[in-house]
């Protein structure tokens, strides 16, 4: 059974909100749950352009996007968080992690097939 549209979208921010997160809090040496400004605009940006997008029908993350909507220097940015979050991810956030690969993967192969 395929989740609803708004599932996908609330679980999309919510992995991309931990690894902002993350990478705040290594990079940055936030307190644990707390953004400095340059991440808090990263992940409000982040959230609106997931809100926003027309495509969280067909796609499970933005990664697996044929469209890329981010701006450039955002892009960069949160290129930068994925790089240096990702691994952690196992670390924090065990199951989250494993189904955000899982999942993907599974996209792959389903754009690849059409």
């Amino acid at each position: 059974m395929r989740r609803s549209v708004e599932e996908k979208r609330r679980r999309e921010k919510e992995v991309v909100g931990q690894m902002i997160a993350i990478y705040c809090h290594g990079t940055h040496h936030t307190p644990a749950g707390q953004l400095c400004p340059q991440c808090q605009a990263l992940n409000a940006y982040a959230m609106e352009r997931s809100e926003k997008c027309p495509f969280m029908e067909q796609k499970t993350f933005c990664s697996n996007c044929t469209v890329h909507c981010y701006r450039k220097d955002m892009a960069q940015q949160i290129r930068q968080v994925m790089r240096y979050a990702g691994p952690r991810m196992l670390l924090h956030h065990p199951l989250m992690a494993l189904h955000h690969v899982w999942e993907s993967a599974r996209e792959k192969r389903q754009q690849n097939r059409r």
